[in-house]
């Protein structure tokens, strides 16, 4: 009887509220145990479907969450782009460049590149591995500059670019250009591919094999 009344004293009931306190006289949730919990015994099944899973906020409470997107924000990003159709991308350039306008993702596991800004946006803070390549058309001029660059919100991150070279007027320089870097990036941060230029205009080829783009996270 006195244990019965000594466990009674760490157990509120607060029917108006519908709340229940296992040690402590102010419960802020219909369970509200202040102290550990544990189940001795828990039923296994291997032909139920989990959909969702429960987690603990920095509170303490205990929420239900869809197993997918807990998955989802765990992911490491992995996103590979490159253009929505294998004919000639023209480019005009404005003040010696151009982004790059690739619009078709293979795959993006996190869902942050957007092919209608052509900008990738990090969603959570690592190391990232930034890869691009593109090459240019036939009848890119001999002593043109011509190059691929890499922007971090906004600031060049890395380039390659170089001029065209002529042997007895045939052009000798492979028409295709990359660029890669391992940079840090913070929730927010942006990437962007540009097409640097002393033309006006020039025009790249549309195959995925050709001119594409990746970014791996590696941590």
């Amino acid at each position: 009887m006195k244990l019965f009344f000594s466990n009674l004293a760490f157990l509120f009931f607060y029917l108006g509220f519908a709340q229940v306190g296992i040690g402590t006289s102010s419960p802020t949730e219909s369970l509200d145990i202040n102290g550990t919990l544990r189940i001795r015994t828990i039923d296994t099944s291997v032909n139920l479907k989990a959909d969702s899973i429960l987690v603990a906020d920095r509170d303490g409470v205990v929420k239900r969450l869809n197993a997918k997107e807990i998955l989802n924000n765990t992911l490491k990003t992995a996103v590979k782009g490159s253009f929505s159709s294998s004919a000639l991308v023209n480019l005009t350039l404005l003040a010696g460049q151009v982004k790059i306008p690739f619009n078709a993702i293979e795959f993006d596991l996190n869902a942050e590149y957007n092919t209608a800004t052509n900008t990738f946006t990090a969603k959570q803070d690592g190391i990232y591995q930034i890869y691009a390549q593109i090459k240019a058309d036939n009848t890119l001029s001999i002593s043109t500059n011509f190059g691929l660059a890499i922007y971090k919100n906004g600031t060049l991150l890395s380039r390659n670019s170089f001029a065209n070279i002529g042997i007895l007027g045939i052009n000798a320089t492979p028409p295709a250009r990359s660029a890669q870097n391992l940079v840090q990036l913070n929730t927010g941060d942006t990437i962007t591919f540009y097409v640097v230029s002393t033309l006006a205009s020039v025009s790249i080829l549309g195959e995925k094999e050709d001119c594409y783009f990746s970014i791996l996270q590696v941590r």
